[in-house]
């Protein structure tokens, strides 16, 4: 593959915790990793990304760092993750790690010298501010995951930031030393062989140094808590944060064939990913969340894809997911029950369902869009959203919002590998980090393998189509009709040979008749074809949910 192998590839998402147990506690972790990735491979897809498994207390699962440059005993050893990586490898599969620069835990080496005085190397790596006479927080800024975004610390008499967990604070990014530290943790990792970086959380590594309060949005705008309430111009999208892309994608370039997606969230994130993935000398590409909310209809998915096509100028290139660790499962969101909706930059509001259409409906719209693409474990299986007892839960942010958001417990609930076995194959002791899920059974691997129209078996046959169709991976896209639920695109790339494709949806309840949408040419049988979607007559027959792919000759 080519330098820019990320280029219209698709990317496994493994959650570690949730995808294979290898020493029976309940926990997934990289020895179990390494023990699925052939079936990983064997799905079609050119690499993994890993959600984050270095040395962390675990208040958020991962996303508070301890040790970028440790594994946590909890998933294994760096030798397991040495294991991992040549096993992928070996089977062609790309890998890309998560990296969480924006914020550590508490517990980091570098927090715990910053706090320990005004004074000290490290005494501005962090982002401190002294209050306001009246001892209130510095400004109005609000934390994602409830509350104000600062924490006073009584050692250094002063708050800190902090945009998630308090015991998660904020890196100051304004401070050199920072970027040159994270830096050697992307060398360090780069140099163990990895193929890129998922980026958690770009947008917040710069904060406003004047620490001004946010504006808030307004009336008909406004999200259900505090941080939904205001515009994130002073804590998040600061025009430095460009100049230190600059500076990793020039580290990464110098290791050849590797890749960045980054994480970048808010109510209107689109510009800031254009100007993060401007050119060849910042990053390769972001990571979208236009589709982890409300179902879209057509005229949606038009205004999402426009912006990225190559005829408004299409130099940034763009990734795109349906489901991830942090939204509730695309089956349920648009094809199945109402359920809560969590993301950062998401809206947290109720999400819609759809009739008609079937998981196999939207992996074939998603594996049809210009881009790279983000598969989340279990979205080939077509997983719904499972319920998680209060009780059971262990998301900090479901914790704190429960019952109106269960928070991202039920997108997060272990892999069904086999359907009669204990624990649905994922682990071999009687209690899982979080409960299996029992709807799940009837969708475990084994069943679907042995099931010729199962989703699994789609989800084969669609990606087999991408790796082979240029026009799929790296082809211009248009949109030739985009009504009510009905999409219909064109794919085509031009090389020496044209290849060129016509790929229809329906993705409502109710069947439509689209009458042939191109002047002149002719098609041949279809490549893929699903809820009895045809063409007959010069008109593309689509019935609810239907999802059609045609040759164009």
């Amino acid at each position: 593959m080519s330098n820019e192998w990320w280029r219209g590839a698709t990317v496994y998402q493994i959650y570690p915790r949730s995808l294979a147990d290898a020493n029976g506690d309940g926990v997934g972790d990289l020895a179990g990793v390494t023990q699925a990735l052939p079936y990983v491979a064997e799905l079609g897809v050119d690499g993994i990304w890993l959600s984050p498994f270095f040395t962390s207390p675990m208040r958020d699962f991962g996303y508070d760092v301890a040790d970028h440059l440790g594994v946590d005993p909890l998933f294994g050893t760096l030798a397991d993750f040495d294991a991992l990586l040549l096993e992928a490898h070996r089977l062609g599969l790309k890998v890309i790690v998560d990296q969480v620069w924006s914020h550590t835990a508490a517990e980091h080496p570098w927090f715990q010298e910053s706090r320990s005085s005004r004074t000290n190397a490290k005494a501005d790596w962090y982002v401190w501010a002294d209050p306001k006479p009246d001892g209130t927080p510095p400004n109005n800024w609000q934390s994602w995951m409830g509350g104000p975004a600062w924490r006073w610390d009584s050692r250094r008499q002063q708050y800190y930031l902090h945009n998630f967990l308090p015991q998660m604070p904020d890196l100051n990014f304004h401070c050199t030393a920072v970027q040159d530290a994270v830096l050697e943790v992307a060398r360090f990792w780069l140099d163990r062989g990895v193929d890129g970086f998922r980026l958690d959380t770009a947008n917040l590594y710069f904060h406003s140094r004047a620490l001004q309060d946010n504006p808030p949005l307004q009336e008909g705008q406004r999200g259900a808590s505090p941080v939904l309430m205001q515009r994130h111009v002073h804590n998040a999208d600061q025009p430095e944060a460009p100049v230190f892309f600059e500076r990793l994608r020039a580290l990464m370039d110098s290791y050849g064939a590797r890749m960045a997606v980054a994480e970048i969230g808010g109510a209107d994130p689109l510009p800031t990913m254009m100007e993060y993935t401007q050119g060849a000398q910042r990053l390769h590409t972001a990571y979208s969340f236009a589709f982890l909310g409300d179902r879209p209809d057509a005229k949606h998915v038009l205004r999402y894809l426009a912006p990225w096509s190559e005829e408004t100028g299409g130099k940034a290139w763009p990734s795109w997911a349906f489901s991830n660790h942090d939204a509730p499962r695309v089956a349920s969101r648009w094809g199945g029950g109402a359920v809560g909706a969590f993301a950062f930059g998401g809206s947290g509001d109720a999400v819609l369902a759809t009739a008609g259409a079937t998981p196999v409906t939207w992996l074939a719209l998603l594996l049809a869009l210009r881009g790279t693409v983000f598969l989340y474990q279990g979205e080939e299986l077509g997983l719904p959203q499972s319920t998680v007892a209060f009780e059971d839960l262990r998301d900090p942010y479901g914790l704190a919002n429960w019952p109106l958001n269960p928070g991202r417990d039920g997108c997060r609930t272990p892999f069904p590998w086999r359907a009669d076995a204990p624990q649905l194959g994922f682990s071999s002791t009687a209690r899982t980090w979080l409960p299996m899920d029992a709807a799940h059974a009837p969708l475990a691997v084994d069943q679907q393998l042995a099931d010729p129209a199962s989703t699994l078996n789609a989800t084969r046959q669609l990606l087999a189509l991408r790796r082979k169709h240029a026009a799929l991976r790296l082809g211009d896209l248009e949109v030739l009709v985009a009504e009510g639920d009905v999409l219909v695109i064109r794919r085509r790339y031009v090389d020496a040979v044209s290849d060129e494709l016509l790929l229809a949806f329906n993705l409502g309840s109710n069947s439509a008749t689209v009458p042939w949408p191109l002047a002149g040419g002719s098609c041949g049988a279809p490549l893929f074809t699903h809820a009895g979607a045809a063409l007959e007559r010069d008109q593309l027959q689509l019935p609810a949910g239907a999802a059609l792919y045609l040759p164009l000759v």
